[in-house]
């Protein structure tokens, strides 16, 4: 399965080397979600990060930076529902119903399926399905590998995903959890967790 990273809301000073230490340990996306912030800070970031990397990155918003740097795609959610005018390139999307799966994901490279488990960066966001409304979604061929898992996502809920037939899963509280973004400086419990997550996905 794919693992994909999306972004925390606030900018820090040791982001870049962390998104970049996880490219090369085989994160195969970061989802930038820097929602209100202004573009200036979401350029920095991209600057900071080796330009090797910019096709593994998809943004939420100020869609512009995916032509100015380089990005593999952009994500629609309810605050950005639509593609700029003449856009060319991948799209993703946000889905928070087995309901609107099947209409909303008609035109997207991939979409996030929320939240399939209990929430760990929101604790009172509660998984939105049961065992048997996944099963019944993957049996009707909604849930495949286009469909990425969102919410409660962690080394033991990952297995589960398999049996599902998700195609990958997105990754947020579990991992930034493991660093202080006011203070922290080493991010090597970051890194090792990240392959533990690695090889719960294979």
């Amino acid at each position: 399965m794919k693992l994909y990273l999306l972004s925390t809301p606030d900018f820090f000073v040791e982001e870049d080397k962390i998104i970049t230490a996880l490219f090369e340990e085989g994160l195969d996306g970061f989802h930038m979600r820097k929602s209100g912030a202004e573009p200036i800070y979401s350029e920095r970031l991209l600057t900071l990060i080796p330009e090797e990397w910019h096709s593994r990155i998809t943004v939420h918003d100020h869609f512009y930076l995916k032509e100015e740097f380089g990005l593999r795609g952009i994500h629609l959610s309810e605050e950005h529902p639509t593609p700029p005018t003449g856009y060319r390139g991948q799209l993703s999307r946000s889905i928070h119903s087995i309901e609107k799966l099947q209409k909303q994901r008609e035109g997207m490279d991939y979409v996030f399926l929320s939240p399939v488990f209990d929430s760990i960066s929101k604790p009172d966001r509660k998984a939105a399905y049961t065992h048997q409304q996944l099963y019944d979604a993957t049996r009707q061929g909604l849930i495949d590998r286009k469909v990425m898992a969102a919410g409660g996502i962690n080394a033991e809920t990952l297995p589960k995903l398999k049996d599902y037939g998700f195609g990958g899963a997105v990754i947020l509280g579990d991992l930034w959890h493991r660093f202080n973004i006011h203070s922290g400086l080493d991010y090597k419990e970051v890194i090792g967790h990240f392959r533990k997550l690695r090889k719960a996905a294979q």
